[in-house]
């Protein structure tokens, strides 16, 4: 599976975030919870090894911190249900960082 296909599966499991101008900081315990989601289902993959999965999150978790707000991070990590529009800008901004490079 490419890197762009875990991906969206990574985050859509995991914290999803939607793109905004403000970077902020993850909640306390939140960057843990979403890198061993992340690095579990990335490393499930065929072919992925767990030093790739754990790159590849960290850049993710690297995104996100970038791209959103500390208030959007708790928003979105809600258990009663996410946008789809959000997710979608989520894994755009980590698509967009984390891309392999050709």
């Amino acid at each position: 599976m490419r890197i762009q296909s875990l991906l969206a599966l990574a985050i859509a499991g995991a914290l999803l975030l939607p793109l905004s101008a403000q970077a902020g900081s993850w909640p306390a315990g939140k960057k843990g919870d979403y890198l061993d989601q992340c690095i579990t289902a990335a490393a499930a993959q065929p072919g992925m090894t767990m030093t790739t999965a754990k790159k590849h999150c960290d850049c993710g978790a690297s995104a996100i911190e970038k791209n959103f707000t500390t208030q959007e991070i708790e928003q979105l990590d809600s258990r009663t249900g996410v946008d789809a529009a959000l997710v979608k800008r989520a894994q755009d901004a980590v698509r967009a960082a984390c891309a392999p490079k050709k």
